[in-house]
């Protein structure tokens, strides 16, 4: 889907550490949800609710505003048949969209793939972080990552040479398992060195940029404030990735939780600002998730991991709603302790390539998937 003469872009927002979803999407109704969380669960009095059931933590104002304009969907209960609670492991699967084999190549590089098939644009997928996610990796595909817009332009030649040679060592760490070890110094000479063209193009946005909306001083505004500036720096990106971490809660959650929750929400609204400040938000597309849930049960001072979480898909073009099953909270319907999920994340993934980029999701997906129509807009775009 695309909008006049727009292609459609998508902005992936990665929250790191499993994001506790019963108290994000609040269960207030649910007297189950306080028999787990004698200390942790939130005052039904302050959740700032959507209907007679669930509401949202009451520091994430901002996106109640966006889910009550019709531009935010939730999808409840996301996740897969299975999950082991490992960071690692699991967050490898959301990058794969893979939990039965250990992939090598992400979705989104797969993506990236039919986007510029041809490799004409090496800054059709950017990475504003450090490192690369794997869900960014696939055979053939340059992606460029740049860790800080703001600096990139101040190196000295010393250090623009150490910068060069980190990433290209980094690449060949990243595309080693992509391609074979007998092949990846070839493979990293044209792959890296695309990736490294299309981080100096990146030196463009800070120049084209002008913005009087003010971002928060911490990192996941920051991050998502680069991301504004490479989208509207008008080259051609196509799609925009960037985490944030911290949501590892096990201890102190009650202060740590309600905390990230406000760095995100106030930096995804000013996000949203910016774009349509700009008469540039009518064809970018949202989507921020984490790799799991956590447990029903808390611990004492936070919760450990767990199963089935919660994803968000905002922007002008999603029918906004609640989408998918809250998952049941009595203990007989959880699994291991762990809330069951109700809806496949690679269903997400199907609507957002499929119906918002436009691309052929069966070549990035194993199989066919039940496809939230969260896609459309037209009654409130």
């Amino acid at each position: 889907m695309a909008t006049a003469q727009k292609d459609p872009v998508l902005v992936v927002l990665q929250l790191n550490g499993g994001n506790d979803y019963m108290n994000t999407v609040v269960p207030f109704n649910d007297p189950h949800y306080y028999d787990n969380r004698p200390k942790l669960g939130v005052d039904e009095g302050d959740v700032l609710k959507l209907d007679g059931e669930v509401g949202l933590h009451p520091t994430m104002g901002p996106l109640r505003d966006l889910y009550e304009d019709g531009d935010m969907a939730i999808l409840n209960g996301i996740g897969w048949a299975g999950s082991n609670r490992s960071h690692f492991r699991c967050m490898d699967i959301w990058h794969t969209a893979e939990p039965d084999l250990f992939a090598t190549e992400g979705w989104l590089g797969k993506a990236t793939s039919q986007l510029d098939p041809n490799g004409e644009n090496p800054v059709t997928t950017v990475n504003i972080g450090h490192g690369l996610p794997r869900a960014l990796v696939a055979n053939g595909v340059s992606v460029a990552s740049v860790a800080d817009i703001g600096a990139y332009g101040l190196l000295t030649a010393v250090e623009e040479a150490q910068r060069r040679q980190r990433m290209l060592d980094h690449f060949a760490k990243m595309y080693a398992p992509v391609s074979g070890r007998g092949a990846v110094v070839d493979y990293v000479a044209q792959t890296g060195m695309d990736a490294l063209n299309g981080a100096d193009m990146i030196k463009l946005a800070p120049k084209r940029y002008k913005s009087q909306v003010e971002y928060a001083s911490n990192p996941v505004a920051k991050n998502l404030r680069d991301v504004a500036q490479v989208h509207l720096a008008g080259l051609g990106t196509r799609i925009l990735y960037t985490e944030y971490g911290g949501f590892d809660t096990h201890a102190a959650q009650a202060t740590a939780h309600p905390k990230l929750w406000t760095d995100v929400s106030t930096a995804v609204a000013d996000f949203w600002d910016d774009l349509r400040a700009h008469d540039a938000a009518d064809n970018v597309t949202m989507l921020v998730f984490s790799e799991f849930g956590r447990r029903v049960k808390e611990n004492g001072g936070g919760t450990d991991h767990g199963a089935a979480g919660v994803a968000f898909a905002i922007g002008p073009n999603v029918n906004g709603g609640i989408y998918g099953d809250y998952p049941e909270i009595r203990s007989e319907a959880l699994v291991d302790g762990d809330l069951a999920p109700t809806q496949d994340f690679r269903g997400l993934y199907s609507t957002l390539l499929g119906d918002w980029m436009g691309i052929d999701e069966r070549e990035v997906m194993p199989r066919e998937f039940e496809k939230p129509a969260i896609i459309g807009g037209a009654a409130h775009a």
